[in-house]
């Protein structure tokens, strides 16, 4: 056999092989979706402390739901209509679903982190997460977070999720809802703001005071605008200006003003 004859053979061989390959993964996956659902496993990133739904709830409503998941061939079972009902979930921040050959119908889930509650002069309220989002409350639990009140009228407590960190719409743009959320985000990313701030308030105008958990003073930080810059003076200022042991010495400590910090201190009864 020459070596022309041997090329074309070799090539057919490859070509075939391929062929073979492509046929066999199309029967192994024909036969895998072919396979009845024997179980719904469900895993979920709950994040730090957050109970706003668990795995096992999250699994009877998809089987719930969904029809009759279980027993039912894969091929039958609409996977991207439960991701689209699973991230309807205003808690949920993302969601996946796939399954594996052995019949098993994976749902990978994760909750949103909320950073703040915000809560409304008429007390209606919401909160918004790690990333920006608005999401309900929850009647079974309430997360740790920082508590925002005052002269708040908020319209995030009965929709649905909403992107205020960067949304250019109208409704947005005409609230303090981002505001706050860079207020939580800065106060979060530092420890120390992180542990001693629990509650701020805010005016009508958009001002802002900080409360300690400690103390029992009013912060002054304003708009919020500078605000990274202010908690550097703040930090300075408890560092140098006062032991700790003299904070309930004063009722208000101002930050509004570039150059100084303002005290005020308490009146004496």
């Amino acid at each position: 056999m020459n070596e022309r004859a041997k090329h074309i053979l070799n090539t057919a061989g490859k070509v075939l092989g391929g062929f073979a390959v492509v046929a066999a993964l199309g029967f192994v996956e024909h036969s895998s979706d072919n396979v009845p659902v024997r179980d719904v496993q469900v895993t979920m990133d709950e994040g730090e402390g957050l109970h706003f739904i668990d795995g096992i709830a999250l699994r009877e409503q998809i089987i719930q739901s969904a029809g009759p998941v279980i027993g039912t061939p894969m091929y039958k079972v609409d996977e991207t209509g439960i991701e689209e009902q699973l991230r309807a979930i205003p808690c949920l921040a993302e969601a996946d679903v796939y399954h594996t050959m052995d019949g098993v119908l994976h749902v990978k889930a994760r909750q949103r982190e909320p950073i703040v509650r915000v809560v409304n002069a008429d007390g209606t309220g919401f909160y918004i997460d790690r990333e920006g989002w608005t999401m309900p409350l929850n009647d079974n639990y309430t997360a740790r977070v920082l508590v925002v009140t005052g002269q708040l009228f908020e319209p995030f407590a009965k929709t649905a999720p909403v992107d205020v960190a960067t949304s250019t719409d109208s409704i947005v743009l005409n609230t303090h809802s981002r505001a706050i959320y860079v207020m939580a985000s800065t106060l979060i990313a530092d420890p120390l703001w992180n542990a001693l701030f629990e509650q701020a308030v805010m005016e009508a105008d958009g001002d802002i005071d900080l409360i300690p958990r400690v103390g029992g003073q009013l912060v002054r930080i304003g708009d919020g605008e500078k605000l990274k810059q202010r908690l550097a003076k703040l930090k300075d200022f408890y560092a140098q200006g006062i032991p700790q042991t003299d904070w309930r010495r004063y009722s208000a400590i101002d930050l509004r003003f570039d150059d100084q910090v303002v005290c005020t201190k308490r009146t004496q009864n």
